[in-house]
């Protein structure tokens, strides 16, 4: 393949991109005392890194806080609707291979994922398994020269989890969304803010008295929940997991099957990492009007093209909202096309958030480039020292102090012997 430099919307756009990273870049905290590290050390000198992220501006942060760190960056989207042309032009512009432009058809998408990998990277970053799809198929020659990858999202681990128990992991790779200080804060209140500052925008409308639907209580869920119930909505929680759907009443959420919430539900919120969530006989079951949108990586969760097979006309009704009229005379409003719609109709998780889940990505990578030889293959979680080290440079930008252990205190907790 022969790869272009970049392959971007439009490099004029650079200007703009460059105030949102420049924006970012002053309310992360973290990531700059991380980069400060990595300018010193320079960990990545003579390494390619691959980077599959929504192209916006905190992860432009992480890409250059990469290349200061000695790296070759290519990067390119995980997402069609995610990409912010004006940061992948500013990117572009500092240097950096950059393949991707917002709205992309299927195969531009997967065209652009090809050609931040033929780039022949020693380290992957990862946001929902593209690369290691490709990786693992397609592309799986160039296997032998990558040292390991990070991934980032609860779906792509799920994934890689999976091709470990069938012995078909390709190579080594650290979960990087599994770390505390990511699906503590990140995946709960990120998701939790984000996926409502996205809706309320995009709609225009009071959250207040609203029955919201969340499906899915995991960490993401959670967030969604606690944010809607905040904002003085009616809660109810669809899950498959028992536990997790006592957790829900034990919270004080409703708990019910999706057929049933669909017919109280106003709005949706799909955040579960399965497919067929929201499905044909629940849009004839819904309120006129009913919001359905997506915060799981995939647009699988709600299946639009059931909608649109039994849907009788379609409009635009606002901006990222698309209405879809049934025979019954209900109209069913889909927010951003079903996919992630924290990012495709909004500027994704709060920069202080991300702050933290990308500290974290730029040490886990900086911990697969610093091994003497390259790690076994298996899944791997962040090292706790990785962990606890992002969490410690926040507290200190905060001022805050915390206690610690005494020796004495340090043998009582650490001994079966008291």
């Amino acid at each position: 393949m022969d790869i272009p430099e970049y392959d971007i919307k439009d490099i004029k756009l650079a200007p703009y991109g460059m105030e949102k990273i420049e924006w970012a870049y002053r309310n992360m905290p973290v990531l700059r005392a991380i980069e400060r590290e990595l300018i010193d050390e320079q960990p990545f000198k003579g390494l390619k890194i691959s980077v599959s992220v929504h192209v916006e501006a905190k992860t432009a942060c992480l890409a250059r806080a990469l290349a200061r760190g000695g790296a070759d960056v290519a990067l390119t989207g995980c997402n069609p609707l995610s990409t912010q042309d004006d940061v992948a032009a500013a990117l572009a512009e500092s240097g950096m291979h950059v393949y991707t432009v917002h709205g992309d058809d299927e195969e531009h998408y997967i065209n652009h994922l090809k050609m931040a990998l033929s780039f022949g990277p020693d380290i992957v970053i990862d946001d929902g398994g593209d690369f290691a799809m490709l990786l693992h198929s397609d592309m799986n020659y160039l296997v032998p020269n990558i040292l390991g990858g990070c991934e980032e999202t609860t779906t792509g681990v799920h994934r890689l989890e999976i091709l470990k128990k069938q012995n078909q992991l390709a190579y080594p790779v650290v979960a990087v969304n599994d770390a505390r200080c990511k699906h503590l804060f990140d995946n709960r209140f990120g998701t939790g803010q984000s996926v409502w500052t996205a809706i309320m925008a995009t709609t225009n409308l009071v959250v207040a008295g609203k029955t919201v639907v969340v499906a899915g209580f995991g960490m993401c869920g959670r967030g969604v929940a606690m944010r809607a119930k905040g904002l003085g909505a009616k809660v109810v929680v669809t899950e498959i997991d028992p536990v997790k759907a006592c957790e829900a009443i034990m919270e004080g959420y409703d708990v019910m099957t999706m057929d049933q919430a669909a017919v109280v539900g106003d709005v949706f919120v799909t955040v579960t990492g399965c497919k067929d969530v929201i499905v044909g006989r629940h849009f004839n079951l819904m309120k006129d009007g009913a919001i359905c949108c997506n915060a799981g990586h995939f647009d699988c969760e709600v299946n639009v093209a059931q909608l649109k097979g039994i849907a009788v006309d379609e409009s635009e009704l606002r901006k990222n909202v698309i209405g879809y009229k049934l025979s019954n005379g209900n109209t069913i409003c889909i927010l951003a096309e079903g996919r992630l719609v924290n990012l495709a109709a909004g500027d994704g998780h709060p920069v202080e958030i991300m702050d933290m889940s990308f500290a974290l990505q730029a040490q886990s990578a900086r911990y697969i480039a610093s091994q003497p030889q390259k790690l076994p293959i298996d899944v791997y979680q962040t090292p706790e020292v990785i962990d606890n080290r992002v969490a410690e440079i926040l507290l200190e930008t905060k001022r805050i102090s915390i206690d610690k252990l005494t020796d004495e205190q340090y043998r009582y907790v650490n001994s079966w012997d008291f």
